[in-house]
C-alpha cells in the first residue's frame, strides 16, 4: 500500500467531516451551455460565478435546484447509514441576505426545510435530517441577495466520516484516442480535492498513437505527484484494458475502490467524489455507478438507470423510476431507479467485489460490464446503485451505426451473459435472432445479417473462443465485413455511380401492425427475392429506414447515424438466397447445440475469469 493509501485508508477523528458533494456554479471548463446543469440564476441584476464561488448582485437569486446542485436524498435515505446531510458555506453581505433550503417529495412536490438569515460575513451551516425520503425526492439550497450584493464561497454537503475512509483509486482504458485521454486525466489533475482523493490513477494504453507522446503528458504526469502509472499492451478491448486496471490495483492494493473510466469522455471531477463518499457510506459494500450526459447534447441525460434484459439480448433496459433521454435542464430524478448494472464510462467497483469477485470476462468489447454487474449481484450479492448528480459526458449512444462490427461483440457476448446468468428460453431466442436477421437481409444490410450470423456460431462454437482476448475475432469480423459494398461509408460526393442531391427523397409511410410483423416480413422478403420493387436509387431519411420500408426499393442510400457520410445499399438476390440459407441452418443449429454451448461456458468461467489467464493474456502479442 502506498503512503497515499494509507492516509486515505487510516482511521480517522469521530467529528472529521466528509464531503458529500461541493456546491458547484459552474463547470469545470468554460461551457456557458451546461452552466445551468449547476446552478441558475433569476433577476435582472445577475451575478458572477466561478467554479466554487458566486457573486449574486442585489436581487438576484442563485438556485441550486439543478442536474448537479441537488442532493439524492433518497439515495443517502435508501441505501446508506446516513440520518441527515449538513450544509456548510462561507458568505458576505453588506446587506440583508438569506439562503433557502428546499427538499421534493417522490411525486416532485417541493417544501421548505429552513430559511437562514445572512448578515454581516461568516459561516453558516445546517442539518437537513433524511427522515422524509425514504420514498423519494432530493434536497438543495437557493442563495437570496436582498438589498446588497451577496458572495457565496466553499458550500458543502457533507457528513460525519465513517471512523475508517475508504481509499480511491482511477483506471482508464484507452486505444488511439490520446488527446481525448490527456484531456480526461488533465480535468482530473486540475481539481485539487479529486487529485488529492485518487491514491492513484492507472492508465491502460492499448493503441498506437500513444498517450505518453502527447504535449503536455509530462506535466500532467508531475501534476498527480508520482501516482500516474502508465501501462502499456496489447489491444484486448474493453474489457482488457478494464480488467488490466483492476489486476493493477488489486496488485498494489487490495483495500482500495477503484473508478473506471473511458478515454473519451468529458469528465465532471466532482464525480469521482461523489462516487466515493457515497461509497464509503453505504452498510454493504455497493457498485456505485455515475449517470451519463450526451456530449453532443449535453444536458441531456442518457437514462438514469439501467438493466439487461437477458430474454431478448437488451441492454441499455431503463428500470422503473428512471428517466431515459431526458432534458435535465427541465427534469428532475425524485423517485429512486434500481440499476442492474453501470456502464464503465465512469463506475466505482468496491475493494470487497475486485478482490473477491474474479476478473472480468475476455469479451474484448461490450456486455463486459453488464456480465461483471450481473454476476457480482449474483454471485457475490453486491447491489449496484446509479448516482443522480454524478456524472460524465459521454459520446450520444444514437451517434453510432448498428451496422457496425460492434455487432459482432454486442451478440455473441449477450448470449454468453444470458448462458450464464439465465435459463436461456432457446426457442424464443432462436426465433427473434432469425426474425433480426431476416430483417437485414431484406433491409439490404447483408454485412449486418453476416455479422450477426457470424457472432451467433461463435456462441456455439464454444468458450474456446474467448481464448486470445477477441483479437483473432476483431480482425475477421473487419475483414469479412469488407466484401460487403454496404459497410462502407461514404462522402456524398464519392457515392459509386449516384448523385445523391439528384436522389428522389422517400420518406417512410405508416408502421405496420406489430402482431402483423412475420406476415410482412416474409411478403418483403418474397418481393425482394422476385424483383417487385421500385427501380432506380432513392433517399430515405435515417430516421425512416425501417426494415419494412427499405425492402421496398432496389437501392437506396441512407446517412449513417454518425453523421460522418452516406452508406449505399442495393439489392443482390444471390447473397440474400445465400444468408437467408446460412440463417434457416443457424436457427436449426441454435436450438440443437445452445444448451451445450450453455454448460460449456458455465465450466469455463472460473479459468476464463481467473488472474492466470489474464495475466498471459496481458503479455501475448
Amino acid at each position: 500500500m502506498n503512503q497515499r493509501a494509507e492516509t486515505a485508508a487510516q482511521l480517522v477523528p469521530g467529528d472529521a467531516p466528509l464531503v458529500l458533494q461541493r456546491v458547484l456554479f459552474a463547470g469545470p471548463t468554460p461551457n456557458t451551455d451546461v452552466d445551468d446543469l449547476y446552478a441558475t440564476v433569476d433577476g435582472t441584476s445577475g451575478a458572477d460565478r466561478t467554479r466554487t464561488s458566486v457573486q449574486a448582485r442585489s436581487g438576484t437569486t442563485v438556485d441550486t435546484d439543478t442536474y448537479f446542485g441537488r442532493v439524492p436524498a433518497a439515495y443517502f435515505a435508501r441505501w446508506t447509514t446516513l440520518t441527515g446531510v449538513d450544509l456548510g458555506f462561507e458568505f458576505q453581505t453588506a446587506g440583508r441576505a438569506y439562503a433557502v433550503i428546499r427538499g421534493s417529495d417522490s411525486q416532485g412536490r417541493v417544501h421548505e426545510v429552513t430559511r437562514l438569515d445572512l448578515e454581516g460575513a461568516g459561516t453558516a451551516t445546517f442539518t437537513v435530517p433524511l427522515d422524509a425520503y425514504a420514498g423519494g425526492g432530493s434536497v438543495w439550497v437557493s442563495f437570496v441577495a436582498g438589498d446588497a450584493d451577496l458572495t457565496v464561497d466553499n458550500a458543502v454537503w457533507s457528513t460525519t466520516a465513517p471512523r475508517r475512509m475508504r481509499a480511491a483509486a482511477a483506471a482508464i482504458c484507452t486505444f488511439n484516442r490520446p488527446l481525448d485521454c490527456v484531456a480526461t486525466l488533465q480535468t482530473l489533475a486540475s481539481d485539487q480535492p479529486t487529485r488529492e482523493q485518487l491514491t492513484a490513477v492507472y492508465v491502460v494504453d492499448q493503441g498506437t498513437d500513444q498517450v505518453c507522446d502527447q504535449p503536455g503528458y509530462d506535466r500532467i504526469s508531475a501534476a498527480f505527484g508520482g501516482s500516474l502509472a502508465y501501462i502499456r499492451q496489447p489491444n484486448l478491448g474493453g474489457a482488457g484494458g478494464f480488467t488490466r486496471g483492476i489486476s493493477e490495483a488489486v496488485a498494489q492494493d487490495n483495500d482500495v475502490d477503484l473508478i473506471l473510466m473511458d478515454d473519451d469522455i468529458r469528465c465532471e471531477p466532482d464525480t469521482v467524489l461523489r462516487l466515493s463518499a457515497f461509497a464509503s457510506v453505504t452498510p454493504d459494500p455497493m457498485i456505485v455507478g455515475a449517470q451519463m450526459l450526451y456530449l453532443m447534447n449535453p444536458t441531456r441525460l442518457h437514462v438514469g438507470a439501467e438493466y439487461a434484459d437477458l430474454h431478448t439480448l437488451r441492454a441499455g433496459r431503463w428500470a422503473g423510476n428512471a428517466l431515459h433521454d431526458a432534458d435535465m435542464l427541465s427534469e428532475r430524478q425524485d423517485r429512486p431507479a434500481d440499476a442492474g448494472y453501470n456502464g464503465w464510462w465512469t463506475c466505482l467497483l468496491p475493494a470487497e467485489v475486485t478482490t473477491k469477485l474474479e476478473l472480468p470476462l475476455p469479451m474484448f468489447f461490450q456486455w463486459d460490464d453488464i456480465e461483471y454487474g450481473i454476476r457480482a449481484a449474483r454471485v457475490g450479492g453486491v447491489e449496484t446503485v446509479t448516482l443522480p448528480g454524478a456524472a460524465v459526458w459521454h459520446m450520444d449512444f444514437s451517434r453510432k451505426d448498428n451496422d457496425d462490427w460492434t455487432k459482432y461483440f454486442s451478440i455473441r457476448n449477450s448470449l454468453i451473459t444470458a448462458a450464464l446468468h439465465s435459463d436461456l428460453d432457446v426457442q424464443t431466442l432462436s426465433t427473434r435472432m432469425f426474425r433480426e436477421i431476416s430483417q437485414y437481409i431484406v433491409s439490404m444490410q447483408y454485412g449486418l445479417a453476416h455479422t450477426m450470423i457470424r457472432g451467433i456460431e461463435d456462441f456455439l462454437a464454444g468458450p474456446d473462443i474467448l481464448h486470445d482476448g477477441g483479437r483473432t475475432a476483431l480482425v475477421d469480423i473487419r475483414r469479412e465485413r469488407g466484401s460487403f459494398p454496404e459497410t462502407v461509408v461514404h462522402h456524398e460526393s464519392e457515392l459509386p455511380g449516384v448523385i445523391y442531391r439528384e436522389l428522389p427523397v422517400r420518406p417512410a409511410g405508416f408502421e405496420p401492425d406489430k402482431n402483423r410483423f412475420d406476415v410482412v416480413l416474409a411478403k418483403r422478403a418474397v418481393v425482394q427475392l422476385a424483383g417487385r420493387v421500385e427501380r432506380g436509387c432513392v433517399a430515405i431519411p435515417a430516421t425512416d429506414a425501417h426494415w419494412w420500408h427499405v425492402s421496398l426499393f432496389d437501392q437506396v442510400v441512407v446517412a449513417d447515424a454518425s453523421g460522418e457520410g452516406l452508406r449505399l445499399r442495393t439489392r443482390d438476390t444471390r447473397v440474400a438466397r445465400a444468408l437467408g440459407m446460412r440463417n434457416l441452418v443457424l436457427r436449426r443449429r441454435f436450438r440443437a447445440e445452445a444448451e451445450q454451448a450453455q454448460q460449456a461456458y458455465r465450466t469455463a468461467v472460473p479459468t476464463l475469469t481467473s488472474r492466470e489467464n489474464w495475466e498471459r493474456l496481458f503479455t501475448t502479442e
